[in-house]
């Protein structure tokens, strides 16, 4: 594959977050009188406020702020357990030593992403797009198509490299190359993705004499 930059997801592609947002939404859940597992089972790759709206339909928009801000400070607060995912740190080292272009491009908040990119040890990307960025959320293709204008690359020039379905749908409908790192096979349009992976660590990239960025595969 070859490309002139990354746009990653964060949760769950570059940190193992987990624990941390099951731990938020199930406490959520219960607060609310809600089957936790329903709540699990919709959330992952997607901005907060979007889940917020589907269990708490009829609410007014003061009543979802207000959930949102106490929802934010639980899940800025609790990083126990947020470490970066095998392969993450080298990889985004590598592209760094190389002056390769590369963005974060989250679903979560300022508050919540910063603290799970601190916590993981991560390099801070010159580019960092989060939830307030954008009006409409993964898997809409805002959130990638903001992230490419951001490097001065053209989608097509990037890849995305993420594990949710809603990150994989927001990089294909953005036009982007797509890595699937770790996503369920059940994933809606994962046949149509240029690679789908186990881990990081089997990505490693080289740059041309003409400035291409070359990507391997071991």
């Amino acid at each position: 594959m070859e490309c002139k930059g990354f746009l990653f997801d964060l949760d769950g592609t570059l940190v193992d977050s987990l624990p941390a947002v099951e731990r938020a939404w199930i406490g959520w859940a219960q607060s609310r009188g809600i089957d936790p597992v329903e709540v699990l089972d919709f959330i992952h790759g997607k901005q907060a406020i979007t889940s917020l709206r589907h269990f708490m339909p009829g609410a007014s928009d003061a009543e979802l702020k207000a959930e949102f801000l106490a929802l934010e400070q639980v899940e800025a607060q609790d990083t126990d357990g947020v470490t970066a995912l095998p392969g993450a740190v080298s990889l985004l080292e590598r592209l760094n030593s190389l002056s390769i272009p590369w963005a974060i491009v989250t679903s979560g908040s300022v508050p919540v992403a910063s603290a799970r990119r601190a916590a993981g040890h991560l390099p801070v990307p010159e580019v960092f797009v989060t939830a307030e960025q954008v009006k409409h959320g993964k898997p809409m293709p805002d959130a990638y198509l903001l992230g490419a204008e951001r490097l001065g690359l053209a989608p097509a020039d990037c890849i995305v490299v993420e594990d949710a379905p809603a990150g994989i749908l927001s990089g294909l409908a953005a036009g982007c190359q797509v890595i699937a790192v770790n996503a369920p096979a059940d994933t809606p349009k994962l046949d149509q993705v240029d690679l789908v992976l186990s881990s990081l660590e089997h990505i490693d990239v080289e740059k041309t004499a003409n400035g291409a960025v070359v990507l391997f595969i071991g």
